[in-house]
C-alpha cells in the first residue's frame, strides 16, 4: 500500500475494523455465555472475565475514534485543513490520533498480560514468565516512545518517520516475541502434563484441542503483526491501515480461546458423564435374573470435538479409577 493515500487508507483501514469489530462484539456475546451458563457467580474466572470487557471497551473506543476522524478529515476540516484529508490523515499530532494510538497500545499490553497470566497459572513457576515480562516491559516503553512521539510531531502533514515507523516497527516485534513465548509455553506445558499423567485417548483428544486452540489464536495474531512488522519496514500507508486491523483482532483471539476450550470443555464433561452412567448401570447390575459371570458391554461411540470426529469403545467392565486427566484449573484459567 505504498502507492495508497492516507485518506484512502483511512477509508480501507476503518471498513476492515467496522467489519472485524462486529465479529468481536459477536464472540464477546458467546464469551459471556461461556463463562456464565450454568455457573454460578464466584464460579466464573474475574480476571479473564475483567479482561473480556475491558477488551471490548477499548476496541469500541477504538473504531469511534477511527469514525470521528473519517469524518473530521473527510467532511468537516476537507476544504480548511492545510493539504486536504490527506494532510489531516498524515497529522499524528492531532488529539484524536494520539488517543487512538494509545487505545490500542493499552489492548496490546492487555492481551498479553492475560496471555502471561494464563502462562503462569498452568506452569506454577514464575521463573517461566521472566522473558515474556521483559517482553511486556519492552512493550510498553515502546508504546509510550510511539505516543509521545506523535504527540512531539508538528503539524506539518509529515509523519515522523524516525519516531512514529521504527517505534512501530520495534513494538510489534516485541508483541510478536511475546505472544509466541507465552503461548508457546503454555501449549507445551499443557501437552506436557498430560503426556505424563494419562493414556486416555479421550482426554488426549482433549489435551489435543487445547493445544490446537492456543496455537491457532497464536499464528492469527503472529501473521497480523508480523505483516505490520513487514509494513512498518517498507513505510508507506499499509502499516496505519494494518494497526487499525490489529485492535479486534487482539479481542477475536483472545474471545476464541475462552470459546473454543468452553466448547471442548462441555463436551468432554458430557463423555464423563456418559460413562459413569454407563459404569453406574453396570455396578448395580442392569440384568438382576442372571447371575452367572460379570457381563463384558462394549459401546462404540462416536464424540465430535472441536471439529474432529472421535471414535472408541467404552468398557463397561472396568471402572474409572480417576477424574478427567486435565485438571479443572487449567481449563478455568484459559476459558473463564
Amino acid at each position: 500500500m505504498a502507492f495508497v493515500s492516507l485518506d484512502t487508507a483511512a477509508i480501507i483501514s476503518t471498513s476492515l475494523e467496522g467489519i472485524l469489530y462486529g465479529l468481536s462484539v459477536l464472540m464477546f456475546i458467546g464469551t459471556m455465555w461461556a463463562m456464565t451458563y450454568k455457573h454460578s457467580m464466584r464460579d466464573v474466572n474475574r480476571p479473564v472475565a475483567v479482561a473480556s470487557v475491558l477488551l471490548l471497551i477499548l476496541s469500541t473506543g477504538h473504531i469511534i475514534l477511527g469514525i470521528m476522524r473519517m469524518e473530521y478529515g473527510l467532511v468537516t476540516y476537507r476544504d480548511t485543513f492545510p493539504g486536504g484529508p490527506a494532510g489531516y490523515f498524515a497529522d499524528v499530532s492531532q488529539e484524536t490520533y494520539l488517543i487512538k494510538n494509545s487505545i490500542y497500545v493499552l489492548q496490546t499490553l492487555l492481551g498479553d498480560a492475560v496471555a502471561i497470566y494464563r502462562c503462569y497459572v498452568v506452569w506454577q513457576a514464575p521463573w517461566v514468565i521472566i522473558l515474556p515480562i521483559m517482553l511486556w516491559y519492552g512493550i510498553a516503553v515502546t508504546g509510550a516512545l510511539s505516543v509521545y512521539g506523535d504527540s512531539q510531531t508538528s503539524s506539518t502533514g509529515v509523519i515522523s518517520a524516525i519516531v512514529d515507523m521504527e517505534c512501530m516497527g520495534a513494538f510489534c516485534a516485541l508483541t510478536l516475541a511475546a505472544n509466541l513465548s507465552s503461548s508457546g509455553l503454555l501449549a507445551y506445558r499443557i501437552w506436557k502434563i498430560e503426556r505424563s499423567v494419562t493414556t486416555s485417548r479421550t482426554a488426549k483428544v482433549m489435551t489435543t484441542s487445547i493445544t490446537r486452540v492456543i496455537m491457532d489464536a497464536a499464528m492469527l495474531y503472529s501473521v497480523a503483526l508480523l505483516s505490520t512488522v513487514i509494513g512498518s519496514l517498507c513505510s508507506g500507508s499499509g502499516p496505519f491501515v494494518l494497526v487499525d486491523v490489529l485492535t479486534p483482532i487482539i479481542s477475536i483471539t483472545f474471545y476464541m480461546v475462552i470459546i473454543r476450550i468452553a466448547i471442548g470443555k462441555n463436551t468432554h464433561s458430557q463423555i464423563l458423564t456418559v460413562r459413569a452412567g454407563m459404569t453406574s448401570d453396570t455396578e448395580r447390575g442392569s440384568f438382576p435374573r442372571y447371575s452367572m459371570k460379570p457381563l463384558q458391554v462394549q459401546v462404540s461411540h462416536s464424540t465430535h470435538i472441536d471439529g474432529a470426529t472421535v471414535y472408541g469403545i467404552l468398557d463397561q467392565s472396568r471402572l474409572p479409577t480417576r477424574k478427567g486427566s486435565l485438571d479443572g484449573a487449567y481449563c478455568d484459567a484459559l476459558s473463564g
